[in-house]
């Protein structure tokens, strides 16, 4: 497959980039400062590129599979993550390939809490990551809200990504946290983005939300 993968050189996009070259598909990876190429993968194409910018976008989708927004705005900048899946909407749409968005926790709903979401219960949200938790809530609403014209799947992680090992195990789930015996809700990134490959190669989940834990 050929894949474009936007923030690339963060935490969660430089791990899918390299899941999906070391699976043999031609990966795209894109910043928006060409000084960060050096944090990227030898082996994919480098571009630059700015995820709220349709015209980037859709001249970067041209020809793709697979879109990936791997996009996380710095803090006090949370709001930008709206406007940046606002454009990758509108650049996305109509060129075929298929949008695959890595968004947040916060729109799951906590198991056995009635309905409530992550967002709103202090337990799993503490104050200072309440306004990212806030901005990919509002993400998940847009991506869900999307027309017939754009083909995606939102990837909620658990409530902690942390760098580890790639052992190749995760469950999945769809609109609840997954929490293990233990009370804990987390996955490496490496195995995130192994996920998230498997949903880009077999999709299980079209114009739907999946979540992933171990």
């Amino acid at each position: 497959m050929r894949i474009t993968v936007f923030g690339a050189a963060g935490n969660a996009g430089s791990t899918i980039a390299a899941e999906a070259l070391t699976r043999g598909h031609q990966v795209t990876a894109v910043v928006r400062d060409a000084a960060r190429f050096d944090r990227l993968p030898t082996a994919a194409a480098h571009r630059t590129g700015d995820a709220a910018d349709p015209a980037d976008v859709a001249q970067l989708a041209a020809g793709q599979d697979v879109v990936v927004s791997a996009v996380r705005p710095a803090p006090g900048r949370e709001h930008d993550l709206v406007t940046a899946t606002k454009a990758l909407l509108a650049g996305v749409a109509g060129t075929g390939a298929r949008l695959l968005v890595v968004g947040g926790a916060g729109s799951l709903t906590v198991p056995g809490g009635g309905g409530r979401t992550v967002l709103d219960d202090p337990a799993w949200v503490q104050d200072a990551w309440r306004p990212i938790a806030r901005a990919s809530t509002d993400q998940y609403a847009l991506v869900r809200a999307a027309g017939p014209d754009v083909e995606w799947t939102y990837a909620s992680p658990p409530a902690l990504l942390v760098n580890g090992e790639r052992t190749g195990r995760y469950r999945s789930g769809t609109d609840e946290l997954l929490v293990d015996a233990d009370g804990n809700s987390t996955i490496s990134y490496q195995d995130f983005a192994v996920a998230l490959l498997d949903e880009a190669e077999r999709p299980r989940h079209r114009a739907a939300r999946f979540t992933v834990a171990y």
